[in-house]
């Protein structure tokens, strides 16, 4: 079944900021578009405020005078639902709750046509549980919108339970035809994005709890060592920290309280102190004009090492040698198999994180993950209470020859990137095992969805089968919990690669 054509009209219930962005990405595809909110006159201020949206498209040259008049023309704020029954696509936005959701499509259902495509478009409640009441459940599907939805091309278009393949099939070519980038996942709490992303902010506040690091330095780790655009505190003050962590809870709960999503009681009481960010003017960071921004914990400079002694190629980690011979430290070799530590003047060892403590070792500093360690600005290095001040010294010297900031934390197994980026690959298998989505969907979504770097599927074959299982299984022995238990799927997908060389990750 191919797109709607653009005669079709299309209606928007729910007038709010995804409602109107919506809206807009019908009209400005083509379609005659229909406004309704419950409030009356919200239809009517929605479209006034579409159309101001168009003329400034106007002039940024986006769009064109003759193609904003005839949009203007296309768009009709509607009075009551059933003049929207001649409509071949109804998106709601309303309040996400469930009884209002369902209430909603069963009055719709007495209005539209039997083949008429009805959508919600909600981020945390069930595609099924909302359709599950209607006469005809098959026609219903999940159409989810990223905010703001001109803007960001991803579209998750779910399948509840009862959904006809030929109506998901309407709704995926419809997204596309729109000029987005639509991805198929099947009903399962927080669809492909909210809940493979999970882990981004669990584990950042996970090592706040733990006093490993405070939150701008926890941050700019993520930023500058990992790769993404923002880190896990900023972005939360962004999104609210209400609504981030209503998302969190309510994948939580879907999940019949599965510890892998539990909900952070640092962020809970964020939100019962009233700080929900920038909205509020405070969250993690104080937002109020005037306010400074802390910085991130910065080690002071120090002597780099003479030499360094390499065991092994270092694994994910290996462009570090060729760094540190580039910055003139002479590298010696030793044939290891595998290896993933450096050995320093003072006998101590510098690690790739691993899952393991530095405490539980005689002289060991960890260093965290990079998605480029020649582009990497920042470095986290870990350390005990145990850790020779010399060897920490020696580590930080290292780094900072090699043009990178230093940033000491707390011994927290698995640090900041690593144990984030091993949690959302085995988030990311797991779903994948269980149907949600197919690789190439997961990775497209965490991309353009949350912006990561890499999807995780692309980090899995990067940095290889079996690293995640590895560092999962060592956290998992540090916290019995099951927080950080592989799942099976990544167990498997480890443990095929001895028999299986140079398959797809």
């Amino acid at each position: 079944m191919t797109a709607l054509d653009l005669s079709s009209p299309v209606a928007v219930v729910g007038t709010g900021t995804m409602g109107q962005g919506i809206a807009q990405v019908a009209l400005v595809a083509g379609h005659p578009v229909r406004l309704y909110d419950a409030l009356p006159g919200r239809a009517r201020e929605a479209a006034d405020a579409i159309g101001a949206r168009l003329d400034r498209l106007v002039e940024k040259d986006r769009l064109t005078g003759a193609d904003r008049d005839a949009a203007r023309a296309r768009l009709l704020p509607a009075g009551n639902l059933s003049e929207l029954a001649d409509c071949a696509l109804v998106v709601e936005a309303v309040l996400e709750r469930l009884d209002v959701k369902q209430e909603l499509f069963s009055e719709l259902e007495g209005i539209v046509d039997d083949d008429c495509l009805l959508a919600t478009n909600t981020s945390s409640l069930s595609v099924t549980a909302i359709g599950g009441a209607l006469r005809v459940p098959g026609r219903f599907v999940g159409l989810h919108f990223f905010n703001p939805a001109p803007l960001l091309p991803l579209v998750e278009v779910v399948s509840g339970f009862a959904t006809d393949v030929t109506y998901a099939t309407r709704a995926y070519e419809t997204a596309r035809a729109w000029g987005k980038t639509p991805v198929a996942c099947a009903d399962t709490p927080g669809f492909i994005v909210n809940r493979i992303a999970r882990p981004f902010y669990a584990d950042a506040f996970a090592v706040y709890e733990a006093q490993g690091a405070d939150p701008a330095t926890i941050d700019a780790v993520l930023r500058e060592s990992g790769g993404f655009r923002m880190g896990a505190f900023e972005l939360t003050d962004l999104i609210g920290q209400d609504v981030n962590e209503a998302v969190t809870r309510s994948v939580w709960e879907s999940f019949f309280q599965d510890v892998r999503f539990t909900p952070s009681l640092a962020q809970r009481r964020l939100v019962e102190s009233g700080r929900l960010g920038r909205k509020a003017g405070h969250g993690w960071y104080d937002h109020r004009d005037g306010a400074e921004r802390p910085e991130p914990d910065t080690a002071e400079q120090r002597q780099p090492p003479a030499y360094v002694v390499a065991e092994g190629d270092l694994g994910p980690a290996g462009d570090l040698l060729a760094l540190i011979r580039e910055a003139g430290i002479p590298v010696r070799d030793e044939d290891e198999d595998n290896g993933t530590r450096m050995v320093l003047p003072s006998g101590g060892q510098l690690a790739l994180a691993d899952g393991q403590t530095s405490v539980e070792f005689r002289d060991v500093v960890y260093f965290d993950l990079a998605l480029d360690y020649r582009k990497a600005t920042r470095i986290a290095l870990s350390a005990s209470q145990d850790t020779s001040p010399q060897t920490l010294a020696e580590a930080i010297g290292l780094f900072q020859a090699l043009g990178k900031k230093v940033s000491v934390i707390g011994d927290v197994p698995g640090m900041i990137v690593a144990r984030t980026v091993a949690r959302i690959i085995d988030l990311a298998h797991d779903a994948v095992a269980k149907g949600v989505a197919t690789e190439e969907d997961v990775d497209t979504a965490m991309r353009l969805g949350v912006n990561y770097p890499l999807g995780p599927f692309e980090w899995s074959r990067r940095l290889g089968r079996y690293w995640a299982y590895a560092l999962l299984d060592d956290l998992h022995l540090r916290d019995p919990s099951g927080r950080y238990a592989p799942s099976l799927a990544l167990y498997r997908h480890a443990h095929a690669s001895d028999k299986r060389e140079g398959t797809a990750s």
